[in-house]
């Protein structure tokens, strides 16, 4: 499996050329990897462990009527789960992909210099998937409390949503999935990262931890702008009009909230299935779910475009159904961080 394209087919049959610049020049001297150190978690004074903001769920009346202490537990476990979240999607996802890309298996015919900076891409990314891991491990054994859920068998939603994206593919084009989630992941994840270091409710060593995440993702964002704009010339017609107007859902696989594991959390505070359902859904919102993703997704939405994948009226159509191009098109000086963090 290891020696399979993630885009199946003579790389050197198809159309290739597409400029790179490196972000990675001085990456001995910028990687957190490189210069910053294990961060270590300590109990401060009063404040919370997640924006609660951003997992609005604590906000409910339902869950604030259970008092502070159950709101600081849920606000710990969302916590758990962010890092969790992170573990994940850096093992599963983007290091199988920049490794793919390192070695020449992605598919594509790419500058040398691309694919030696995807070494360093896997380097941070395992990095990042080992910091998280162990800060999860130290809020645990610092607090007494431990992690829940994270051994649910789905795992994270993002998971199960890239199964069901993968599905819906010809069967000739499965692999290219892997590209296309890790090019949103990482065009996405730099909003989704900006406003928590400047929380000041956080622990410190928290929102440390999420900036020297975010500083490299700022050049991971770049690296994969740029596989975009060798993948979409690379694929044929009809490929272009098989996987483009899969691109809303896999935007939505990364975006869109956990509700189940929302839920698993929920009723561990004892609340029945309809108070978690009703919670869930006067939390999240669906119009406002949606409005949130369309404008954390917006500046990917423009990529997306700028490579021609809009030309298409499928994909057009896909884009629109999701309420992507709207908020694209409305304006660029629009917030690209969405209200949820994935979780």
């Amino acid at each position: 499996m290891f020696k399979e394209q993630l885009l199946r087919g003579p790389a050197e049959a198809r159309p290739h050329g597409g400029e790179y610049t490196s972000r990675f020049e001085r990456w001995d001297a910028l990687a957190s990897v490189r210069r910053r150190p294990r961060r270590e978690f300590e109990v401060e004074g009063p404040g919370f462990f997640f924006p609660p903001e951003l997992y609005p769920v604590v906000l409910h009346p339902i869950v604030a009527a259970r008092g502070e202490a159950v709101v600081a537990g849920l606000l710990l476990q969302r916590l758990y789960d962010y890092l969790d979240f992170t573990t994940e999607l850096e093992n599963l996802a983007v290091i199988p992909v920049a490794t793919k890309i390192s070695r020449g298996r992605s598919g594509l015919v790419l500058p040398e210099r691309m694919r030696a900076d995807a070494h360093k891409i896997v380097t941070d990314e395992a990095w990042h998937a080992q910091f998280s891991d162990d800060f999860a491990r130290q809020v645990a054994t610092t607090t007494g409390c431990p992690r829940l859920g994270v051994d649910l068998p789905a795992g994270p939603a993002f998971v199960t949503r890239l199964d069901e994206l993968r599905q819906r593919l010809p069967h000739g084009l499965r692999g290219v999935e892997s590209l296309l989630f890790g090019i949103v992941s990482e065009t996405l994840i730099s909003g989704i990262l900006s406003d928590i270091p400047r929380d000041d409710r956080l622990p410190s060593a928290v929102r440390e931890l999420v900036r020297d995440h975010a500083e490299d993702e700022g050049r991971h964002h770049v690296y994969f702008r740029s596989v975009l704009k060798n993948l979409w010339p690379a694929l044929t017609p009809s490929e272009r009009r098989d996987v483009g107007p899969l691109v809303p859902a896999a935007i939505h696989a990364f975006l869109e909230p956990d509700y189940n594991r929302a839920s698993y959390h929920l009723g561990g505070i004892g609340l029945s299935r309809d108070e978690i359902d009703q919670v869930i859904s006067e939390s999240w919102p669906a119009r406002e779910v949606r409005q949130n993703i369309s404008e954390a997704a917006s500046q990917l939405t423009r990529y997306f475009s700028e490579v021609g994948a809009l030309d298409d009226a499928r994909t057009l159509s896909s884009f629109e159904e999701a309420g992507l191009v709207r908020i694209a098109h409305e304006s660029e000086k629009t917030s690209h961080a969405p209200r949820e963090v994935p979780a």
